[in-house]
């Protein structure tokens, strides 16, 4: 009889965070050179993944808009986020990306040290992220989700400074609530989203009201 002693400890469950961080160390390892010359694609993290695949990827590429007061990058990531959410409302089962996106290069330690530093802002949740409303992460439900992830998505892309990190921890939080079956956690990723949508709508509306004022009453 084998001693319990002996047998080799199981392997603590690691959070989303954690197992991006790690492929993206495993991709680092695999290209030995200078740190600044080490570059991956985004096929190579795609080639990866397991069935969980679209719920990483859009983690993956929503952490970069976490960060408060960056610009340039959110609105770049944005477009394979879309294409990815596309690919969920139209009931892809694994993601798919065009040539373009699939050999876009990115640099290993500079998304390394992103993930590490937007972790903070969306890491936290994965400690109370369980499996729970399993019907709105079946395939039908993320097929609606997909869809209704296009439009915080597509907020990103407004060059506008500091408006890419709401929705963007709202894509996050729902891309957690994908790769752990946690349904509230998509809903409430998705409320963040769209909560802050309606307020960039109307606030932009105030805006062109007043300014469209401002020139009435000058000519």
């Amino acid at each position: 009889m084998t001693d319990a002693a002996s047998s080799p400890p199981q392997k603590p469950m690691r959070g989303a965070t954690r197992v991006l961080s790690d492929i993206l160390a495993g991709l680092g390892d695999s290209r030995r050179g200078a740190e600044e010359d080490q570059t991956a694609k985004l096929g190579d993290v795609l080639d990866r993944l397991d069935d969980r695949a679209f719920g990483f990827l859009l983690l993956l590429l929503a952490l970069p808009c976490c960060i408060p007061f960056v610009w340039g990058i959110p609105q770049i990531v944005a477009l394979p986020m879309l294409a990815l959410a596309g690919q969920m409302a139209m009931g892809r089962h694994h993601p798919w990306l065009p040539r373009t996106l699939h050999e876009r290069p990115f640099s290993v330690p500079a998304f390394q040290k992103v993930v590490t530093r937007s972790a903070r802002y969306v890491g936290w949740i994965e400690r109370f992220a369980t499996p729970r409303l399993r019907p709105v992460t079946s395939h039908l439900a993320t097929r609606i989700v997909g869809a209704l992830l296009l439009i915080p998505t597509a907020s990103i892309l407004l060059p506008v400074p500091s408006t890419n990190t709401i929705p963007g921890i709202g894509v996050a939080i729902a891309s957690l609530g994908l790769i752990e079956r946690d349904g509230i956690l998509v809903i409430l990723g998705l409320l963040i989203g769209f909560i802050w949508v309606g307020l960039l709508l109307f606030f932009g509306l105030e805006a062109t009201q007043l300014i469209k004022d401002w020139l009435t009453a000058r000519f």
